[in-house]
Parts: structure tokens; C-alpha cells; sequence
């Protein structure tokens, strides 16, 4: 019988929020990036509005969090899981940042062309998507393999910015609108070089919350 149906049934509602917070996180990076490939200043804006809600998740699962610490008298494994739920939400907090950050490129690219097709960049934007959703499941699932796992995608798409820095700077000359762009898109390729980093701190939480060791998957 479980001794505290309470504890369990916050917990539950806790990663139900950050769950519907990563799926949300998710679909805002891949709005940004479908709107700056077409720049399409519409899905651009709707992005920027629907940042709030991101704010409202992380208010909540902190609200939550400090609830269940404070009313609940937690054990040292419920801490971690406690904890490391906090922590995803601060991350995937700063993902959305990020999306935001793009669309607002694209809505500065108002009335130009691209000065190339986007190339790197989505798939950069692919693999960091492919990266959030799997440290998710390594949070719901506890799988500490899953979450090991990411390294190997972020090496992936820290060598895909480099690619694109390489490219986008052997593109610049003295036309400076052209700089302009491109200087721009070298910093959509660096915020999406952050969002693989911040899935990658993700699970780095999941590995501590199961075994309690930490361990550095940005290396």
C-alpha cells in the first residue's frame, strides 16, 4: 500500500508539466528554424508569443517542486528527482530562449533574400531536436544509456557549427548587408550549438538523479 499516495500523485503532476514543457520547447525550436529557412515572419512572431507559456511551465513545476519539498518531507532519492525535474525545466527555459532569439533573426530579414539555402543549419536543428526528445525519454524511462548517449550527437553538432562558421565566414566580404546576414546566421548556428549543450545538461541531471554521480558530457 503506498504510504503516500500525496507525494506520488505531485510527483506525477510535476513530470506531466515538464513533459508537456519539452514538447512545447520542442515544437517553438523547430518553428524558428522552418521560419527562418522560409522566412516566414508569421510562424516568426507566433514563436515570440508563445514564449509566455514557457514562462508559465518553468513558474509552475518551481511552484510544484518547492511544494512537494516543503509539504512532503521528501527522501534523498525523491530530492534528486525533485532537483533534477527543476533543473530540465531551467534548460529547456533557456531552449526556448534560444528559439525566440532566431525567430527574432527572422523577422530582421524582413523584405531580404537569404543569401544562401539553409543547409547545416536545419539539420544542426534536426539532430538538437532529436537530442531534446531523447533526454526526455531518458527522464521518464531513468535510463542512464540513453542519456550517455547524447555526447556522441552533441560532438555531432558542435562539428556541424564549425562547418557552418567555416563556410559562412569564407562568404564574407566587403558587402556589408551581405556580412549583415551572414553574421546573423553564423548566431543562429551558435544558439542551436547551445540548445544541443543545454539537452546534454539534461541528461547529465537524469545520470545524477538515478545513480547519484555526476558526470561531464560536455567534453
Amino acid at each position: 500500500m503506498d504510504a503516500r499516495p500525496g507525494f506520488h500523485q505531485s510527483l506525477t503532476l510535476l513530470q506531466k508539466e515538464l513533459l508537456e514543457m519539452g514538447e512545447s520547447v520542442k515544437e517553438l525550436i523547430l518553428t524558428s528554424v522552418n521560419s527562418l529557412a522560409t522566412l516566414n515572419e508569421k510562424a516568426a512572431q507566433q514563436v515570440i508569443n508563445n514564449d509566455d507559456q514557457i514562462d508559465d511551465y518553468l513558474t509552475r513545476i518551481d511552484e510544484l517542486s518547492l511544494r512537494l519539498i516543503a509539504l512532503q518531507q521528501p527522501m534523498a532519492s525523491d530530492l534528486r528527482i525533485i532537483g533534477t525535474a527543476l533543473k530540465i525545466a531551467i534548460d529547456l527555459e533557456r531552449i526556448a530562449d534560444h528559439a525566440v532569439d532566431i525567430a527574432k533573426i527572422t523577422i530582421r530579414f524582413a523584405g531580404e533574400e537569404l543569401v544562401k539555402p539553409l543547409e547545416t543549419i536545419p539539420q544542426m536543428a534536426n539532430i538538437a531536436i532529436e537530442m531534446l526528445q531523447e533526454s526526455l525519454l531518458s527522464y521518464t524511462e531513468r535510463d542512464v544509456h540513453r542519456a550517455a548517449a547524447l555526447a556522441e550527437k552533441d560532438d555531432r553538432v558542435d562539428k556541424m557549427y564549425s562547418t557552418v562558421m567555416t563556410e559562412l565566414m569564407g562568404m564574407m566580404n566587403s558587402d556589408y548587408h551581405r556580412n549583415r546576414q551572414l553574421t546573423h546566421l553564423l548566431l543562429v548556428a551558435h544558439f542551436l550549438e547551445r540548445v544541443a549543450d543545454h539537452t546534454t545538461n539534461i541528461g547529465e541531471g537524469v545520470i545524477y538523479m538515478v545513480t547519484g554521480k555526476r558526470k561531464d558530457l560536455n567534453v
